[in-house]
């Protein structure tokens, strides 16, 4: 090997060599960390200033610094504080939500003219229906109404009776039924009240019997008249059954 060759090899090997003494400090996040190994940092920021000093800026990471006593045999020159790195003292910021990425289901009314909901099973109703009748007071509205469903009459809704609580399921067809409310006005004698007050309601809905009791939870039609109308009313609605 000649001259040549084997000044090229040297100079090679010593640029593969660490530079020891003549390399600057490693700073983490502007804290200096000399003297730390095995350490990964991801997604890292790596700089290398004039004075040889490397900068190495990692978000979600910090180096803490410790106070270490030096022992007797340790160098004057050596410093007191000697600093660790710290795992991350958090995981980066949790995404913020997507743009347009989808919100929590919304219920949606039906297309006009479709039904509120098909039967669960075709041609079986699965829920209850039920009439209730209100009345502040009884029989001070002079009202009886009167009730159809699909163009048959079901019965009569008196004014001076008490309230009425009646199962109307097997009166219903699976889909979409009308009921008529027919509100006629008693005539002759005097009238007991023209309060707005005094008020005759119709509710019809889907609802549940326990414990004795009926509970309309999703009230489908609503119908009422007071002391100071004085006509006869008919309102006819659509219940669609599931």
């Amino acid at each position: 090997m000649n001259r040549l060759t084997s000044s090229a090899a040297l100079a090679a090997m010593l640029a593969l060599v660490p530079v020891g003494a003549l390399a600057g400090s490693v700073f983490l996040n502007g804290v200096k960390i000399d003297g730390v190994t095995n350490q990964k940092f991801e997604k890292a920021t790596v700089r290398i200033d004039e004075a040889g000093n490397i900068h190495i800026d990692a978000p979600g990471y910090a180096a803490r610094v410790s106070t270490v006593t030096p022992s007797a045999a340790a160098p004057v020159a050596a410093p007191t504080q000697a600093p660790t790195a710290q795992a991350p003292v958090a995981q980066a910021p949790a995404a913020a939500p997507v743009a347009g990425a989808p919100a929590a289901p919304v219920a949606q009314a039906p297309a006009p003219g479709a039904p509120a909901q098909a039967p669960a099973v075709p041609g079986r109703i699965t829920q209850r229906y039920w009439l209730v009748t209100e009345q502040t007071v009884p029989g001070m509205t002079d009202y009886d109404i009167d009730v159809f469903v699909n163009s048959t009459w079901l019965r009569k809704l008196r004014g001076n009776e008490d309230q009425v609580v009646a199962d109307i399921t097997r009166h219903l067809h699976p889909g979409a039924n009308t009921v008529t409310l027919i509100a006629r006005k008693l005539v002759g004698g005097s009238r007991r009240s023209n309060s707005p007050n005094h008020v005759f309601r119709v509710i019809i809905g889907e609802g549940n019997e326990g414990g004795g009791n009926v509970m309309i939870d999703n009230p489908l039609i609503r119908f009422q008249t007071t002391a100071a109308d004085s006509q006869d009313a008919t309102k006819e609605f659509t219940l669609t059954t599931r």
